[in-house]
């Protein structure tokens, strides 16, 4: 299945031509003579352009292919623009099911005879179609007669099959770089492959998409810079999901968004500070924060507000990794390098031995250069390399859990360069970021430590007396109970010296005994046979 399954991407790709992208100076001359030996893969469509035919090598190979499309059509200043512009129409102009199909899997899932029953002007052709799932617009029918306007997202039929087919191949992959790349501990890719495939597994599952909205909606619930439409729990399945429907701007319309006078920069920056109050807040981010998931408010552009869908992805941090990325941050934006460097060490993402001051001197020469300059002068994606290439040298592991939070980080920056590309993003997360360090620590955060712990011992005071007599009481007696124990291991340990002693003096003897009966007169070796003998009853029954 693997093999078949591999065989199939490689034959994908070579009939689309895209072995044309690699440059000729990557390809040794073994690669170019295994490229001419599989002379029945030509590109099969040679009048299309290079872009056109990424997208559809990606569409043709199924979801995790197409993902992979949508995060690199956020990288504008990492790829050209031809391939960029065709990639986003991954985001959600994926060739759409059949409408019929769709309709006949809403109503089995919802458990009606035909699909009048709840809904009206169901419309068969789809709003919008990506790599899993596609949108269906109609009017619900409320228990009260109204009509509320939603859209229904269905997942594709049998793409669970395909997932799982790409995702093992993918674990067989991983398992080969890990046993022989030089650094394949190190970049721990099995580990990254498995977190992946958690990712994209709860993704089919639409339950859980409605769960991470309604946690998402609640957490900017009054909220001018997040919207999070609502989810219609009760007619909604594992594959059927029945949600509000949103009216807005696509935020890569940016001439839609200008043409509506919307504050461009306030945008840019609420982005940011959208993303590291889900992190750093929260510990509950939207992890799928590419173009096609994100809109822009009619209302108020001089305030304007965004409004997130498809949260079947998210992001957690358990509270050191968050601690410690914070730290970092904030660190980071002080430019102060000897304590990102010694916080990477006490959090053991680099090994302990790593020497902190030839650590700082790395990260000082990969980072001051970006300091001080808009989006529009930075590259994360560059910065990003030249971080692997310093953590390959300190012998740094991969972090399987954060690299959702690396994915995410890069969605965010790709998309303040199209709002805003004069952005100062350190100027933007900075104070944010040391607001919540000061939450963390100090006052402010006992006094929080406390009204969270107040139920509990609110619960636990009335049974004080109880406890403390029951102590009291206890007490004595366990004491004289572990004083007992005590006084059987002391007895033990006595015991056990005295046999130790006892056999090695009676090996001594009968090793003398050995040695005497050798060379001199045999009933000399008598008494130490004797005193062996001794000294092995005395070990047998101490």
């Amino acid at each position: 299945m693997r093999v078949s399954r591999f065989y199939l991407i490689q034959k994908t790709l070579l009939q689309y031509g895209l072995d044309e992208l690699i440059p000729p100076q990557w390809q040794p001359w073994y690669a170019r003579l295994a490229r001419r030996s599989l002379f029945w893969l030509r590109n099969q469509h040679p009048d299309q352009p290079v872009g056109v035919r990424l997208r559809l090598a990606l569409q043709s190979l199924g979801p995790v292919w197409v993902k992979f499309g949508q995060m690199l059509s956020t990288r504008r200043d990492l790829f050209p623009a031809h391939l960029v512009d065709e990639l986003a129409k991954l985001q959600d102009k994926v060739p759409a099911f059949c409408g019929e199909t769709a309709q006949t899997m809403i109503e089995k899932a919802l458990g009606i005879n035909s699909i009048d029953q709840l809904f009206v002007d169901f419309e068969q052709t789809p709003l919008a179609s990506a790599s899993i799932a596609q949108v269906h617009t109609a009017k619900l029918i409320l228990a009260d007669g109204e009509l509320a306007d939603v859209v229904i997202k269905v997942i594709r039929p049998d793409v669970r099959q395909q997932i799982v087919a790409d995702l093992a191949l993918m674990d067989t992959l991983a398992d080969v770089a890990r046993r022989l790349l030089p650094d394949g501990k190190r970049l721990r890719p099995r580990e990254v492959v498995q977190e992946y495939k958690k990712t994209i597994l709860d993704e089919l599952d639409l339950n859980r998409e409605a769960a991470n909205a309604i946690q998402l909606r609640r957490n900017f619930a009054d909220s001018d810079s997040l919207y999070i439409p609502f989810v219609y729990t009760e007619h909604s399945r594992s594959n059927v999901m029945v949600m509000e429907r949103i009216y807005g701007i696509p935020v890569s319309d940016i001439k839609a968004l200008e043409a509506q006078g919307t504050d461009m920069e306030l945008l840019a920056k609420r982005g940011v500070e959208v993303f590291f109050t889900q992190v750093f807040r929260d510990s509950f981010f939207h992890a799928d924060m590419h173009p096609g998931n994100i809109f822009v408010s009619f209302e108020t552009p001089y305030n304007p507000k965004y409004i997130g869908i498809d949260c079947g992805i998210v992001g957690t941090l358990n509270p050191e990794d968050k601690r410690y990325l914070a730290e970092n941050f904030v660190a980071f934006f002080n430019r102060d390098y000897r304590k990102v460097a010694q916080l990477h060490v006490d959090s053991g993402w680099v090994p302990a031995e790593t020497k902190v001051e030839e650590f700082e001197s790395a990260i000082r020469t990969v980072c001051e250069p970006i300091f001080q300059k808009p989006l529009a002068e930075i590259s994360f994606g560059h910065v990003l390399l030249n971080l692997f290439s310093t953590a390959q040298r300190f012998n740094m592991q991969v972090q399987p859990q954060l690299v959702l939070l690396q994915k995410t980080l890069l969605y965010v920056e790709g998309l303040g360069r199209q709002l805003y590309p004069q952005l100062d993003l350190w100027k933007t997360a900075k104070p944010f970021l040391e607001n919540w360090m000061q939450q963390q620590i100090g006052v402010p955060a006992i006094w929080r430590q406390i009204k969270e712990n107040l139920p509990y011992w609110a619960e636990k005071l009335p049974q004080m007396p109880t406890l403390l007599h029951q102590y009291l009481e206890q007490g004595p007696a366990q004491q004289r109970q572990l004083l007992k124990q005590l006084q059987q291991v002391a007895l033990q340990q006595r015991k056990t010296r005295q046999q130790i002693v006892a056999a090695t003096l009676a090996a001594a003897s009968i090793i003398s005994a050995s040695i005497v009966f050798s060379f001199a007169n045999p009933w000399l070796a008598a008494p130490l046979l004797v005193i062996s003998i001794v000294f092995t009853l005395k070990a047998w029954t101490a």
